[in-house]
């Protein structure tokens, strides 16, 4: 038997070998492109598929003012990769940036996602962004492009990580800093869905040292997706006066509030039997052990964004918020520095 080289000639690597599905991609933008359609908006002069996306500013704005906020899900994905709650993540990464875009008073106007895996599964991807997709219709954004990411050797088999970038548009006149929260102003919470996205490393190691078999009821509250607020909040905006906002995210509220009154001198009293705390929050700190100031300054515990309006301005605030399908209660005041707080109230600031 000779030792020379056969003389056939052997295919060459793709870059599917490789681990990349160039067909794959193509399909999944396919699948998702009615989806993304359903979030135009009548600035934006490209569509899906360029470089990069053109958009003119809404006319209605006489000195716009663009907003940026990016943000992600976080180990969320985790518990939705493990039990193939797909579905709501993509609501959570809009929700995650826009909300934070919507605390200055801008509407959100365009969102760009980023996806990015080891192995691309189409169906799956598609189920995800979809959701991204639904978000962005809640937000009132466009989905005007984004970037799938199939990176073979960098993600266990069916991982995958989400990045979500949006921008918004507000009139430089109506910009909300919380420079005019003044003592008495009055602080309004809104429901949250659950934990939303935040908090999710804890109660990924409350349900491993508990040994909880994560099913039913407490699947669905763990994975319910963030709230989008944009429209209630831009419709409260368009009928009165609102001196701050904040968005309850990691950190809770003792870490969000402040951010709403930072350098002012004043502290917010929240009364924490105002409102209901979502029996997910309960069994959470019971299962874990958690102590309650922990819990304050990790989850949100039932309030997902606080607005804060004069004394005057709350009814027709509450109403507001209730025609827009929100369930919204008054939940404390902003004091001055040398306010104390009573039972069943803390101090923030």
């Amino acid at each position: 038997m000779s030792d020379a080289p056969s003389s056939g000639k052997q295919a060459g690597l793709t870059y599917r070998d490789a681990g990349v599905d160039i067909d794959a991609g193509n399909e999944l933008v396919r699948r998702i492109g009615p989806a993304a359609k359903a979030t135009h908006r009548p600035e934006l002069l490209s569509g899906l598929g360029g470089f990069a996306a053109l958009a003119e500013l809404p006319s209605k704005y006489a000195h716009p003012v663009l907003v940026t906020g990016t943000d992600g899900v976080g180990t969320k994905l985790k518990l939705a990769i493990d039990h193939d709650r797909h579905d709501g993540v993509g609501q959570d990464l809009v929700a995650m940036c826009a909300n934070d875009v919507l605390v200055t008073g801008a509407e959100p106007f365009l969102f760009l996602d980023y996806y990015a895996t080891g192995a691309l599964d189409v169906e799956v991807a598609e189920r995800v962004i979809k959701g991204i997709a639904r978000g962005c219709e809640l937000a009132g954004a466009a989905l005007v492009g984004g970037e799938t990411a199939e990176m073979p050797g960098f993600y266990p088999g069916g991982d995958y990580d989400l990045a979500g970038f949006c921008i918004g548009v507000v009139e430089k006149s109506r910009i909300v800093t919380g420079a005019e929260l003044a003592p008495g102003d009055v602080l309004i919470g809104l429901e949250s869905s659950g934990p939303h996205s935040n908090g999710y490393s804890l109660i990924r190691r409350i349900l491993e040292t508990s040994g909880t078999r994560v099913t039913g009821q407490l699947l669905d509250e763990l994975m319910a997706p963030t709230r989008i607020y944009a429209r209630s909040i831009l419709d409260l905006q368009s009928s009165l006066t609102v001196k701050g906002m904040s968005h309850i995210t990691g950190g809770g509220l003792t870490e969000n509030l402040p951010r709403m009154f930072e350098g002012s001198g004043l502290k917010a009293l929240v009364d924490l039997d105002s409102w209901q705390r979502p029996d997910v929050f309960n069994w959470l700190q019971q299962a874990g052990n958690v102590a309650e100031a922990e819990m304050q300054r990790t989850f949100n515990l039932g309030v997902g964004f606080v607005v804060a309006v004069a004394e005057a301005d709350v009814d027709a605030a509450l109403e507001s918020l209730a025609a827009s399908g929100e369930s919204a209660v008054r939940i404390g005041v902003m004091a001055d520095a040398a306010a104390e707080a009573g039972a069943g109230q803390i101090l923030i600031g």
